[in-house]
């Protein structure tokens, strides 16, 4: 017999992770925390500076103790906590390069007594995923590197930092999203290969995350054919539970990618999506990066216990499922007080993000191109903007141009868009420098025919690669790794020979 509906609604609630519009708590997400909502998810949009959120994150947690509120913070492209700056801290990428796993853990060990200290209490990172593909056009720098090993190292070291914080970690996007060319925001990547490979590949991050203690797993909207033809991960209970449960052995948090995401929600409609994610052994329902307000919480929750009252859903696992985060909760909770000591850099930010950013740069230098560095006067900075993913956000500022300028007083600078380059780009430069600033230069012909045009024109221009560093030209070519603010002072130290 099925419960009270009631109970069912407060059940349903515990698993959803909303995200809201605001930099304080909106009327409806205290009064759903009043009746059941386990948790909610901040973004960019809820993030003013470190005193906002603390007080954001006190009130929610007035309204429920034991609130599990979740960020997506990778520290690195993807940032959350220093949108309006950009991260003081590299990306996985860099961290994979300098190759050292005790700096890995102390760096995520860092950002996880600051989002402690603002009352956040579980992050939707590190990103387990291995980039097989350079050309893939989500991932790239937001993976530790295209070695399974590597990345496998590094995402246990990430998880060991942080989870000493008392910040629980959640790896994502298993059973793994680097080995495709589809954005899952958009439509549904495939996964090839056969089992053999999974394993070796894929899923050797996950596997090293679990014998590290991770709390939760994020899965990814990923069509794997070798383990489940039919039906995305996240919506498959081959894969959530035949796989990761049963022959993993996890026994944490699963939780969902954004649900309103089109990879599902296109094929599954926004609601179903989530009640079959349930079904197949998920645990948390994250949604509010496009769908932020109470209708589209509401709607998941009532298609929650429709689907229970109809048979479709079972409710012992709707329990189940609110059991685990209840968990969570716990967890979290009881280790609410670990908080390392932090340095934080002068002007603010992580000392120690900025001095692994710095070990992360490598230099390619041609024969052209020796004694260029250091630059000794002022430079032209062009900087060629291509796309960025929706995970990385248009918010976040990138690029080179405003640390050169600081240490190189009369630095000229100029940004063009991807379909907007100029025929000659460095027309401006007057005798200066050049400085050209790229991201993922491989994965662009526009600009990477621009980037020609202007290295034939001055073949003394250096470039700055934010990106993956596939494509190596020019006589002399620095690659950060990353396009976080300590990367990008990095390179600027670099270039100046101030670091």
């Amino acid at each position: 017999m099925t419960m009270p509906e009631g109970n069912l609604q407060s059940l349903a609630a515990t698993v959803l992770q909303p995200g809201f519009v605001g930099t304080t708590a909106p009327t409806w997400v205290r009064r759903w925390l009043g009746d059941g909502l386990g948790a909610v998810v901040l973004f960019a949009r809820n993030v003013v500076d470190s005193d906002q959120v603390a007080a954001l994150t006190a009130t929610l947690r007035a309204e429920r103790p034991d609130v599990i509120v979740a960020i997506d913070e990778e520290a690195g492209d993807v940032t959350r906590i220093e949108s309006g700056l950009g991260s003081s801290r590299p990306g996985n990428l860099a961290l994979g390069v300098v190759d050292d796993p005790a700096l890995t853990e102390a760096v995520a060990s860092d950002l996880g007594a600051e989002l402690a200290a603002l009352g956040i209490t579980l992050n939707y990172a590190p990103d387990a995923d291995v980039n097989s593909d350079p050309d893939n056009p989500v991932i790239g720098v937001r993976s530790f590197g295209a070695d399974p090993a590597r990345v496998a190292r590094h995402t246990a070291a990430w998880v060991r930092g942080l989870q000493a914080s008392g910040v629980a970690a959640c790896a994502k996007h298993f059973p793994g999203h680097g080995d495709t060319r589809i954005d899952s925001h958009h439509d549904l990547p495939r996964i090839v290969g056969d089992r053999t490979r999974l394993d070796a590949v894929e899923l050797a991050p996950f596997r090293a995350a679990l014998s590290a203690g991770v709390q939760a797993v994020m899965s990814g909207h990923l069509l794997v054919p070798v383990l489940d033809p039919d039906l995305p991960a996240s919506l498959s209970r081959r894969i959530l539970t035949g796989l990761l449960r049963d022959e993993l052995g996890f026994a944490g948090v699963v939780v969902t990618d954004a649900v309103e995401m089109r990879a599902v929600a296109d094929r599954y409609g926004f609601a179903g999506a989530a009640v079959r994610a349930l079904a197949a052994g998920a645990d948390a329902i994250c949604v509010g990066g496009e769908r932020a307000d109470e209708d589209a919480a509401q709607q998941l929750r009532d298609a929650i216990v429709a689907a229970v009252v109809a048979g479709e859903l079972p409710e012992e696992r709707l329990v189940e499922a609110a059991k685990r985060v209840s968990l969570l909760a716990s967890w979290t909770a009881a280790s609410r007080g670990a908080r390392p000591a932090r340095q934080p850099a002068p002007g603010g930010g992580s000392a120690i993000g900025f001095a692994a950013a710095r070990r992360a740069v490598r230099i390619t230098t041609g024969g052209a191109g020796r004694g260029t560095l250091p630059l000794t006067g002022p430079a032209h900075v062009v900087e060629f903007e291509s796309p960025r993913n929706i995970a990385i956000g248009a918010e976040t500022p990138w690029g080179v141009a405003a640390p050169l300028a600081e240490l190189l007083p009369g630095t000229t600078a100029v940004r063009c868009a991807e379909d907007d380059a100029p025929t000659d780009p460095v027309a401006g430069a007057h005798g200066r420098h050049v400085v050209l600033v790229v991201r993922d230069l491989h994965r662009h012909p526009l600009v990477r025919a621009a980037v020609t045009r202007a290295l034939a024109a001055r073949p003394d221009a250096v470039v700055v690669e934010l990106g993956v560093p596939e494509l190596v030209t020019g006589a002399v070519h620095v690659a950060t790794h990353g396009a976080t603010r300590a990367s990008s002072r990095a390179a600027a130290e670099v270039l100046t020979g101030a670091g």
